[in-house]
Parts: C-alpha cells; sequence; structure tokens
C-alpha cells in the first residue's frame, strides 16, 4: 500500500491571508511590507520557525537578503551570496527548487549565514522567484517545527514565490517610473521658468508656499503631492501662446491670459500620475467671490486646492514682480491677503498664511 504524504493544512484565516496579499500586490508601494507578509505566511503555510527571501542583484551575480525573520537577521543585510554558491545560490542558478531536510548531509549548505545570525539550520526548502522567465530571486523557510519538507510544501511556496515576484517587478517598474516622471518634472520646470521674464525659480516657490498652506490646513497625503505638482506645472500652458499648431489643438488663434489655466490643464491631461492635480490648475484664477475665472466659481464650490494654489501665485507674483525680500514683501504679502479675504481669496486660506508668516518671522 503507497504511503500518503503530509498533506499542508491551510485554515481559513490563512486563506484570506493570501487573499489580501495577492490584493495588495499592485497597490501598495512598501515593497519591503508585503515581502514581509509573504515571508510570514511561507512560514505559517509550512510549519517552518523561519524566512528569508533574497533578490538578485543588478549585474545578477549575487543575491543578497532584502527580507529576513529572526532576532539578529539585521546581520544578514550585509552579506551577499554568489550565484551557483549555497542551496540558495544554486536554486538562483539551476531555477529549480531544493529541499533538504537535513542541512549536515548537503555539502553546499552555506554556513557562514548562520554564524553571523546565530540561527541554526536544520532543514530547509529554497524556490526560486521568477517573472516571466527572468530570475528576481529565491525564497527560503527554514526548519520545519514537525516531519519533513515534502513536494507538497514545495508547491505552496512556489506559489508565495509567484506573489514575491510580481511584488518585486511592480516596484521596479513604479520606480522607474517615479525617477522618468521627476526627470520630466525637472525639464518642464526649465520650460516654464524660461518661457517668459521673471520666472527663475518661481514655479518650485509657488509649489512649496501652496504645500505648506496645505499642509497647515490639513490636506491628506495624496493632495499635498498634486499640490505640489499643481505648483510647478500651472503656467505650463504658457508653452502654447506663440505656438500656432498648439493653439489650434486649443481651438483658438491667439491667446490671452485668462486663457493661461485651462491651457495648462489642457496641455496635462491625460498624464495619470498627476490628473488630481488639474482641478487645482483649471481653476487657480477662480476667485472666493465668484469673479474669476475661467469658471465663475465661487465659495467652497472651487476646489480647495485651488483656492490654496490662488494664494500661494499672488504671493510668488508679488515677489517676482517687486524683487521684494524679508519684511517688506511680507508687509505687502500680508495686506494682499488681509485685503482679498472673503473676496479674492479664502478666509481660510488666509488665516493659514497669517499663521506662516507669524511663524517664520514675517516672511516664507
Amino acid at each position: 500500500m503507497m504511503e500518503e504524504r503530509e498533506a499542508p493544512e491551510m485554515n481559513v484565516g490563512l486563506a484570506l491571508e493570501l487573499f489580501s496579499i495577492a490584493g495588495t500586490l499592485n497597490s501598495t508601494p512598501d515593497l519591503d511590507f508585503l515581502l514581509q507578509k509573504i515571508g510570514t505566511a511561507a512560514e505559517q503555510l509550512t510549519g517552518s520557525e523561519a524566512s528569508s527571501i533574497m533578490l538578485v542583484t543588478d549585474d545578477k551575480k549575487h543575491l543578497f537578503f532584502r527580507i529576513a525573520s529572526g532576532e539578529k537577521a539585521k546581520a544578514l543585510k550585509t552579506m551577499t551570496l554568489p550565484i551557483g554558491q549555497g542551496i540558495a545560490g544554486h536554486v538562483a542558478q539551476s531555477r529549480r527548487p531544493e529541499l533538504v531536510n537535513d542541512t549536515r548531509a548537503d555539502p553546499r549548505f552555506a554556513g557562514k549565514f548562520d554564524e553571523a545570525s546565530g540561527f541554526v539550520t536544520r532543514s530547509l526548502l529554497c524556490v526560486p522567484m521568477l517573472f516571466r522567465g527572468e530570475l528576481v530571486g529565491v525564497v527560503e523557510v527554514l526548519n520545519k517545527s514537525a516531519g519533513e519538507y515534502t513536494e507538497a510544501h514545495v508547491g505552496l511556496l512556489t506559489s508565495l514565490a509567484g506573489l514575491a515576484s510580481v511584488a518585486v517587478t511592480n516596484a521596479k517598474i513604479m520606480a522607474e517610473q517615479k525617477n522618468f516622471f521627476s526627470h520630466v518634472l525637472e525639464i518642464l520646470v526649465g520650460v516654464i521658468e524660461t518661457v517668459k521674464p521673471g520666472m527663475i525659480d518661481y514655479p518650485v516657490r509657488a509649489a512649496k508656499l501652496a504645500c505648506a498652506l496645505g499642509r497647515a490646513l490639513g490636506v491628506d497625503e495624496y493632495d499635498y503631492r498634486m499640490l505640489y505638482y499643481a505648483g510647478v506645472l500651472h503656467k505650463i500652458g504658457y508653452v502654447a501662446f506663440k505656438n500656432p499648431r498648439l493653439l489650434a489643438d486649443m481651438g483658438v488663434a491667439g491667446a490671452s491670459e485668462e486663457m493661461l489655466p485651462s491651457f495648462s490643464a489642457r496641455m496635462l491631461e491625460g498624464i495619470k500620475m498627476i490628473e488630481g492635480a488639474i482641478p487645482t490648475i483649471r481653476h487657480h484664477k477662480e476667485q472666493w467671490d465668484g469673479s474669476g475665472y475661467p469658471g465663475r466659481l465661487e465659495g467652497e464650490s472651487i476646489p480647495l486646492g485651488a483656492r490654496i494654489l490662488g494664494l500661494a501665485v499672488k504671493m510668488e507674483e508679488l515677489r517676482a514682480a517687486d524683487r521684494g525680500q524679508g519684511a517688506e514683501l511680507g508687509v505687502r504679502a500680508l495686506r494682499e491677503a488681509h485685503d482679498g479675504s472673503g473676496t479674492r481669496y479664502d478666509p481660510k486660506v488666509v488665516e493659514a498664511f497669517e499663521a506662516l508668516l507669524e511663524s517664520q518671522g514675517g516672511t516664507w
């Protein structure tokens, strides 16, 4: 009679945890948090004492510890393993799982990691992390609490390794996109600064003041980022003013200052990363009493970001026009904010600006 193999048990709570991990792969930017959850799930699923996730270095020659459990796991973070050496290195090279129920009997076992961490590895299961045929790293579980690792455990850990590989790949793609976007943003800021006299440093100053006011008014992290993007890009529409093709795309033959917010918003539409900044850019010239443009919106029907940016822009326009510095600029700015409170500007935004000036010695 054929002996039945041990089948890992999966309780409902653990199954829900796996669904939770899968559901957050595309929405959680914290890679270490995701990998830690995957490592914990791997330990529970396989009945192991510890786990680790090692990733491939950029040169594809070594593995390094990204996640490791245990009291002294930090000691492993500075260590690397050449691909092809040790059991994990062998798994990375062959791209095939390795199941070792007695590490003392396996000459490939790299005991240096035990020496560094103080952990004693008796048994281990290691599987490769692959994404579309490319090696991402390896996942290990260590020291089966009861019994031995089996092929059933290999299947479970391979599934978790698949989730981990997706998490790592998504994180890399997001980092590359952010890096590309930040460089493009710098280029656009340079274009705005040179398209009209007096604009040097203006976009970043406007963005920083808007963000400071937004923070004082309690905006959340997403709106804070959108305020920054709106601040640095709200005058990008100037690029279209003397460009016949862009003007034609806007459906006009010529341009005026009142068209600038709409031009800027139109030019930035379709860029997913800054879509939340578009309403702020489009409506930052609206006024609290409804006398602004382009929508003649009034009061709280004006997006909060636009109300904040509207005041920030005016303050920076004062700086650019008068080349004012220090206390004199602060006095003029405070007078402008007071005079416009309840007509041009949202009184709450004015109060936040006054508090900011007071906290910074009358300037910003």
